[in-house]
C-alpha cells in the first residue's frame, strides 16, 4: 500500500511516515496543497491522508481535486477540531473517515488499513492462494499451515503481487508501490526483495519471473528458478 500524507508539521509528518513504514505501508510527504497536487499528477497512491490545514491550497481542496479525479482514492482528514460541524463539512468534500489530533499512531493504520479493505470491496480480507494464506490487517503469511516470517519489505512486495491475483506486476510498479519516492528507479532492490522472498517462502517456488516484464503469484510455477535468482 502507498500512502500520500500531506501535513505541514515536519515532525509529525515524519513521525506518521516512520510509523506507517514499520506497518508496511510506503508513505509520500507533502508539506503543502502545492506540492500535494503535484504529486498526486505523478504517482498512484492507494490513500490520502489529508491534514485539513496546510499552506496553499488547503486539505478541503486537496479532498475536492481527489473526489473529483479520474480515479479517485480513500480520504482520511486529520484534524485539531472535533465539532460536528467540521466533520460533517469534511464528509461533504469527499472524507472517508477522520482522525482528530493528537491521535495514537496504531489508530492511524487500523484506520488506513479498513479504507483500503472497503476500497477493494471485491478482495478478500485474507487471501489464499496455492496454499499460501495472506492476512494483511494482521500482517501474517502462511505457507501450507507453517508461518513464515517476512520482513516489512517483503510483506509490501508480497501484499502487491498477491493482490494482483496472477497479474504481473513490473518491477518498476513494484518499486512504486512497495518504496516511496525516496527509492531509486535505478536500484536493484526489487529483484534482491524478491529473490529473498522466494526463499522464505520455500518451494516449489510461487513468485514467477516474467521474463522482461515483470513478477507473478503462479501456483503452478516450479520452474526450477534458484532462490537467489530472477530468471
Amino acid at each position: 500500500m502507498r500512502v500520500l500524507v500531506v501535513e505541514d508539521e515536519p515532525d509529525l509528518a515524519e513521525a506518521i511516515r516512520d510509523g506507517l513504514r514499520l506497518a508496511a505501508i510506503a508513505a509520500d510527504l507533502a508539506g503543502d496543497g502545492d506540492t500535494a497536487l503535484e504529486m498526486l499528477a505523478v504517482n498512484n497512491y492507494d490513500l490520502a491522508v489529508l491534514d485539513r490545514d496546510i499552506p496553499g491550497p488547503s486539505g478541503n481542496d486537496i479532498a475536492a481535486h481527489i473526489v473529483a479525479s479520474a480515479k479517485p482514492i480513500p480520504i482520511l482528514m486529520l484534524t485539531a477540531a472535533d465539532r460536528l460541524d467540521d466533520l460533517a463539512s469534511g464528509f461533504e468534500l469527499g472524507a472517508d473517515d477522520y482522525l482528530t489530533k493528537p491521535f495514537e499512531l496504531r489508530e492511524l493504520v487500523l484506520r488506513l488499513r479498513a479504507l483500503d479493505r472497503r476500497r477493494a470491496h471485491n478482495r478478500p480480507p485474507v487471501w489464499e492462494i496455492a496454499g499460501l494464506r495472506v492476512d494483511p490487517f494482521r500482517r501474517e503469511v502462511y505457507r501450507d499451515g507453517r508461518y513464515v516470517a517476512l520482513t516489512r519489505k517483503q510483506f509490501a512486495v508480497l501484499e502487491v503481487l498477491v493482490a494482483a491475483g496472477g497479474g504481473v506486476i513490473s518491477a518498476e510498479e513494484l518499486l512504486e508501490r512497495a518504496w516511496d519516492e525516496n527509492a531509486d528507479p535505478f536500484t536493484n532492490a526489487v529483484r534482491i526483495t524478491v529473490s529473498a522472498l522466494r526463499k522464505r517462502l520455500g518451494e516449489p517456488w510461487l513468485i514467477a519471473t516474467v521474463p522482461g516484464v515483470g513478477y507473478r503469484i503462479d501456483p503452478a510455477s516450479s520452474d526450477g528458478t534458484p532462490a537467489g535468482e530472477a530468471r
